[in-house]
């Protein structure tokens, strides 16, 4: 049965769908407030914090992906220029590094202006992409700053396509 199915009598807000997903993945969730949800996402590398608001004003259902990283100071400069070149190769949403709260942060705005409403296949869509896309360039940015490794040799690690098992 495809998500949408389960919705197509009712008329849901747009984080009570994603509430319903949730549960239906069975994530860690705190429904903060009427627009606001925050789940913990379970990952090969670690857990990421992911927190959805809907804002009515512009129709917009906001996304953050987020995780700890602790940086030193003197590896800043590299990390934002790995951040140059990982943000080169993600054409939905962005990486972005907060340094006051420690915290690489994946965002994206899918907006809705206009549209009837959001449905499960495109908030499960983009969960999933927030979390694919850290777990792809985690590695990157782990190399840079704890491996001493280039931009460039670390993004071959991300880009490099797996053939084959092992």
């Amino acid at each position: 049965m495809a998500l949408s199915e389960q919705f197509l009598s009712e008329d849901l807000h747009p984080i009570d769908i994603v509430e319903h997903l949730a549960e239906h993945h069975d994530w860690d969730f705190d429904r903060i407030g009427d627009d606001q949800i925050a789940m913990a996402v379970e990952g090969q590398w670690r857990t990421y914090s992911v927190t959805l608001a809907w804002s009515a004003y512009d129709e917009t259902l906001r996304m953050v992906c987020t995780f700890e990283m602790e940086p030193p100071e003197d590896k800043l400069p590299v990390l934002y220029q790995t951040l140059n070149e990982v943000n080169d190769q993600c054409w939905a949403g962005a990486f972005t590094y907060w340094a006051e709260q420690k915290l690489m942060v994946y965002r994206y705005g899918l907006v809705m202006a206009g549209a009837p409403s959001v449905c499960p296949e495109q908030v499960d869509t983009l969960i999933n992409a927030a979390v694919l896309s850290a777990e792809r360039f985690y590695p990157a940015f782990q190399l840079v700053i704890w491996g001493d490794r280039t931009p460039r040799d670390a993004m071959q690690v991300a880009i490099a396509e797996a053939y084959g098992t092992a």
